[in-house]
């Protein structure tokens, strides 16, 4: 059995773990065992870490929302009065087409990610947004085609070939 690693971070094991999961997402802990080559027992308890350390997303990421009837999807880059941030957020949170909103240093304050039924309601949509107390002014960014998409694959195969790499 492999040693559990010492901090927060993933170790080598981990990664080759959550590659052999990301290629079969439905596999069992025994055929992720067989895949990797470690016990069943140490699969559950290094998922179970894991999942308590919120080192795995939710599965609702990887619903798609065009299959939801959400073919368009955008970023709406926001300015907002700081001081009404988080009746900001609560509000964006109310609005089902936001998927997403993160808070930035620099051109703007917020990124909100929102999918649309149709441009119209793209419009609708950020008319919404902009209409948010404390929102002070709001630009709209059509996505036309996604060039890399979401991905850790990358960093996992980094990882579980080389281990972590130094910090400077």
């Amino acid at each position: 059995m492999s040693a559990m690693p010492k901090d927060d971070r993933l170790d080598a094991t981990d990664a080759r773990l959550l590659l052999a999961l990301s290629d079969a997402p439905r596999a069992t802990a025994l055929a992720l065992a067989d895949r990797t080559r470690l016990s069943r027992n140490t699969v559950q308890s290094r998922l179970a870490r894991m999942d308590q350390e919120n080192a795995l997303l939710s599965f609702e990421n990887r619903i798609s929302t065009t299959g939801l009837g959400y073919p368009v999807r955008a970023f709406i880059l926001t300015s907002v009065r700081q001081r009404k941030l988080d009746a900001v957020g609560a509000a964006l949170a109310k609005i089902p087409e936001v998927v997403e909103v993160v808070g930035m240093s620099g051109v703007a304050d917020l990124l909100i990610e929102v999918v649309a039924r149709h441009v119209e309601d793209l419009y609708r949509i950020a008319g919404a947004v902009l209409a948010i107390k404390g929102v002070k002014r709001t630009t709209t960014g059509l996505v036309m085609r996604e060039m890399v998409g979401y991905r850790v694959t990358p960093l996992l195969q980094t990882l579980a070939d080389d281990g972590p790499r130094p910090t400077s």
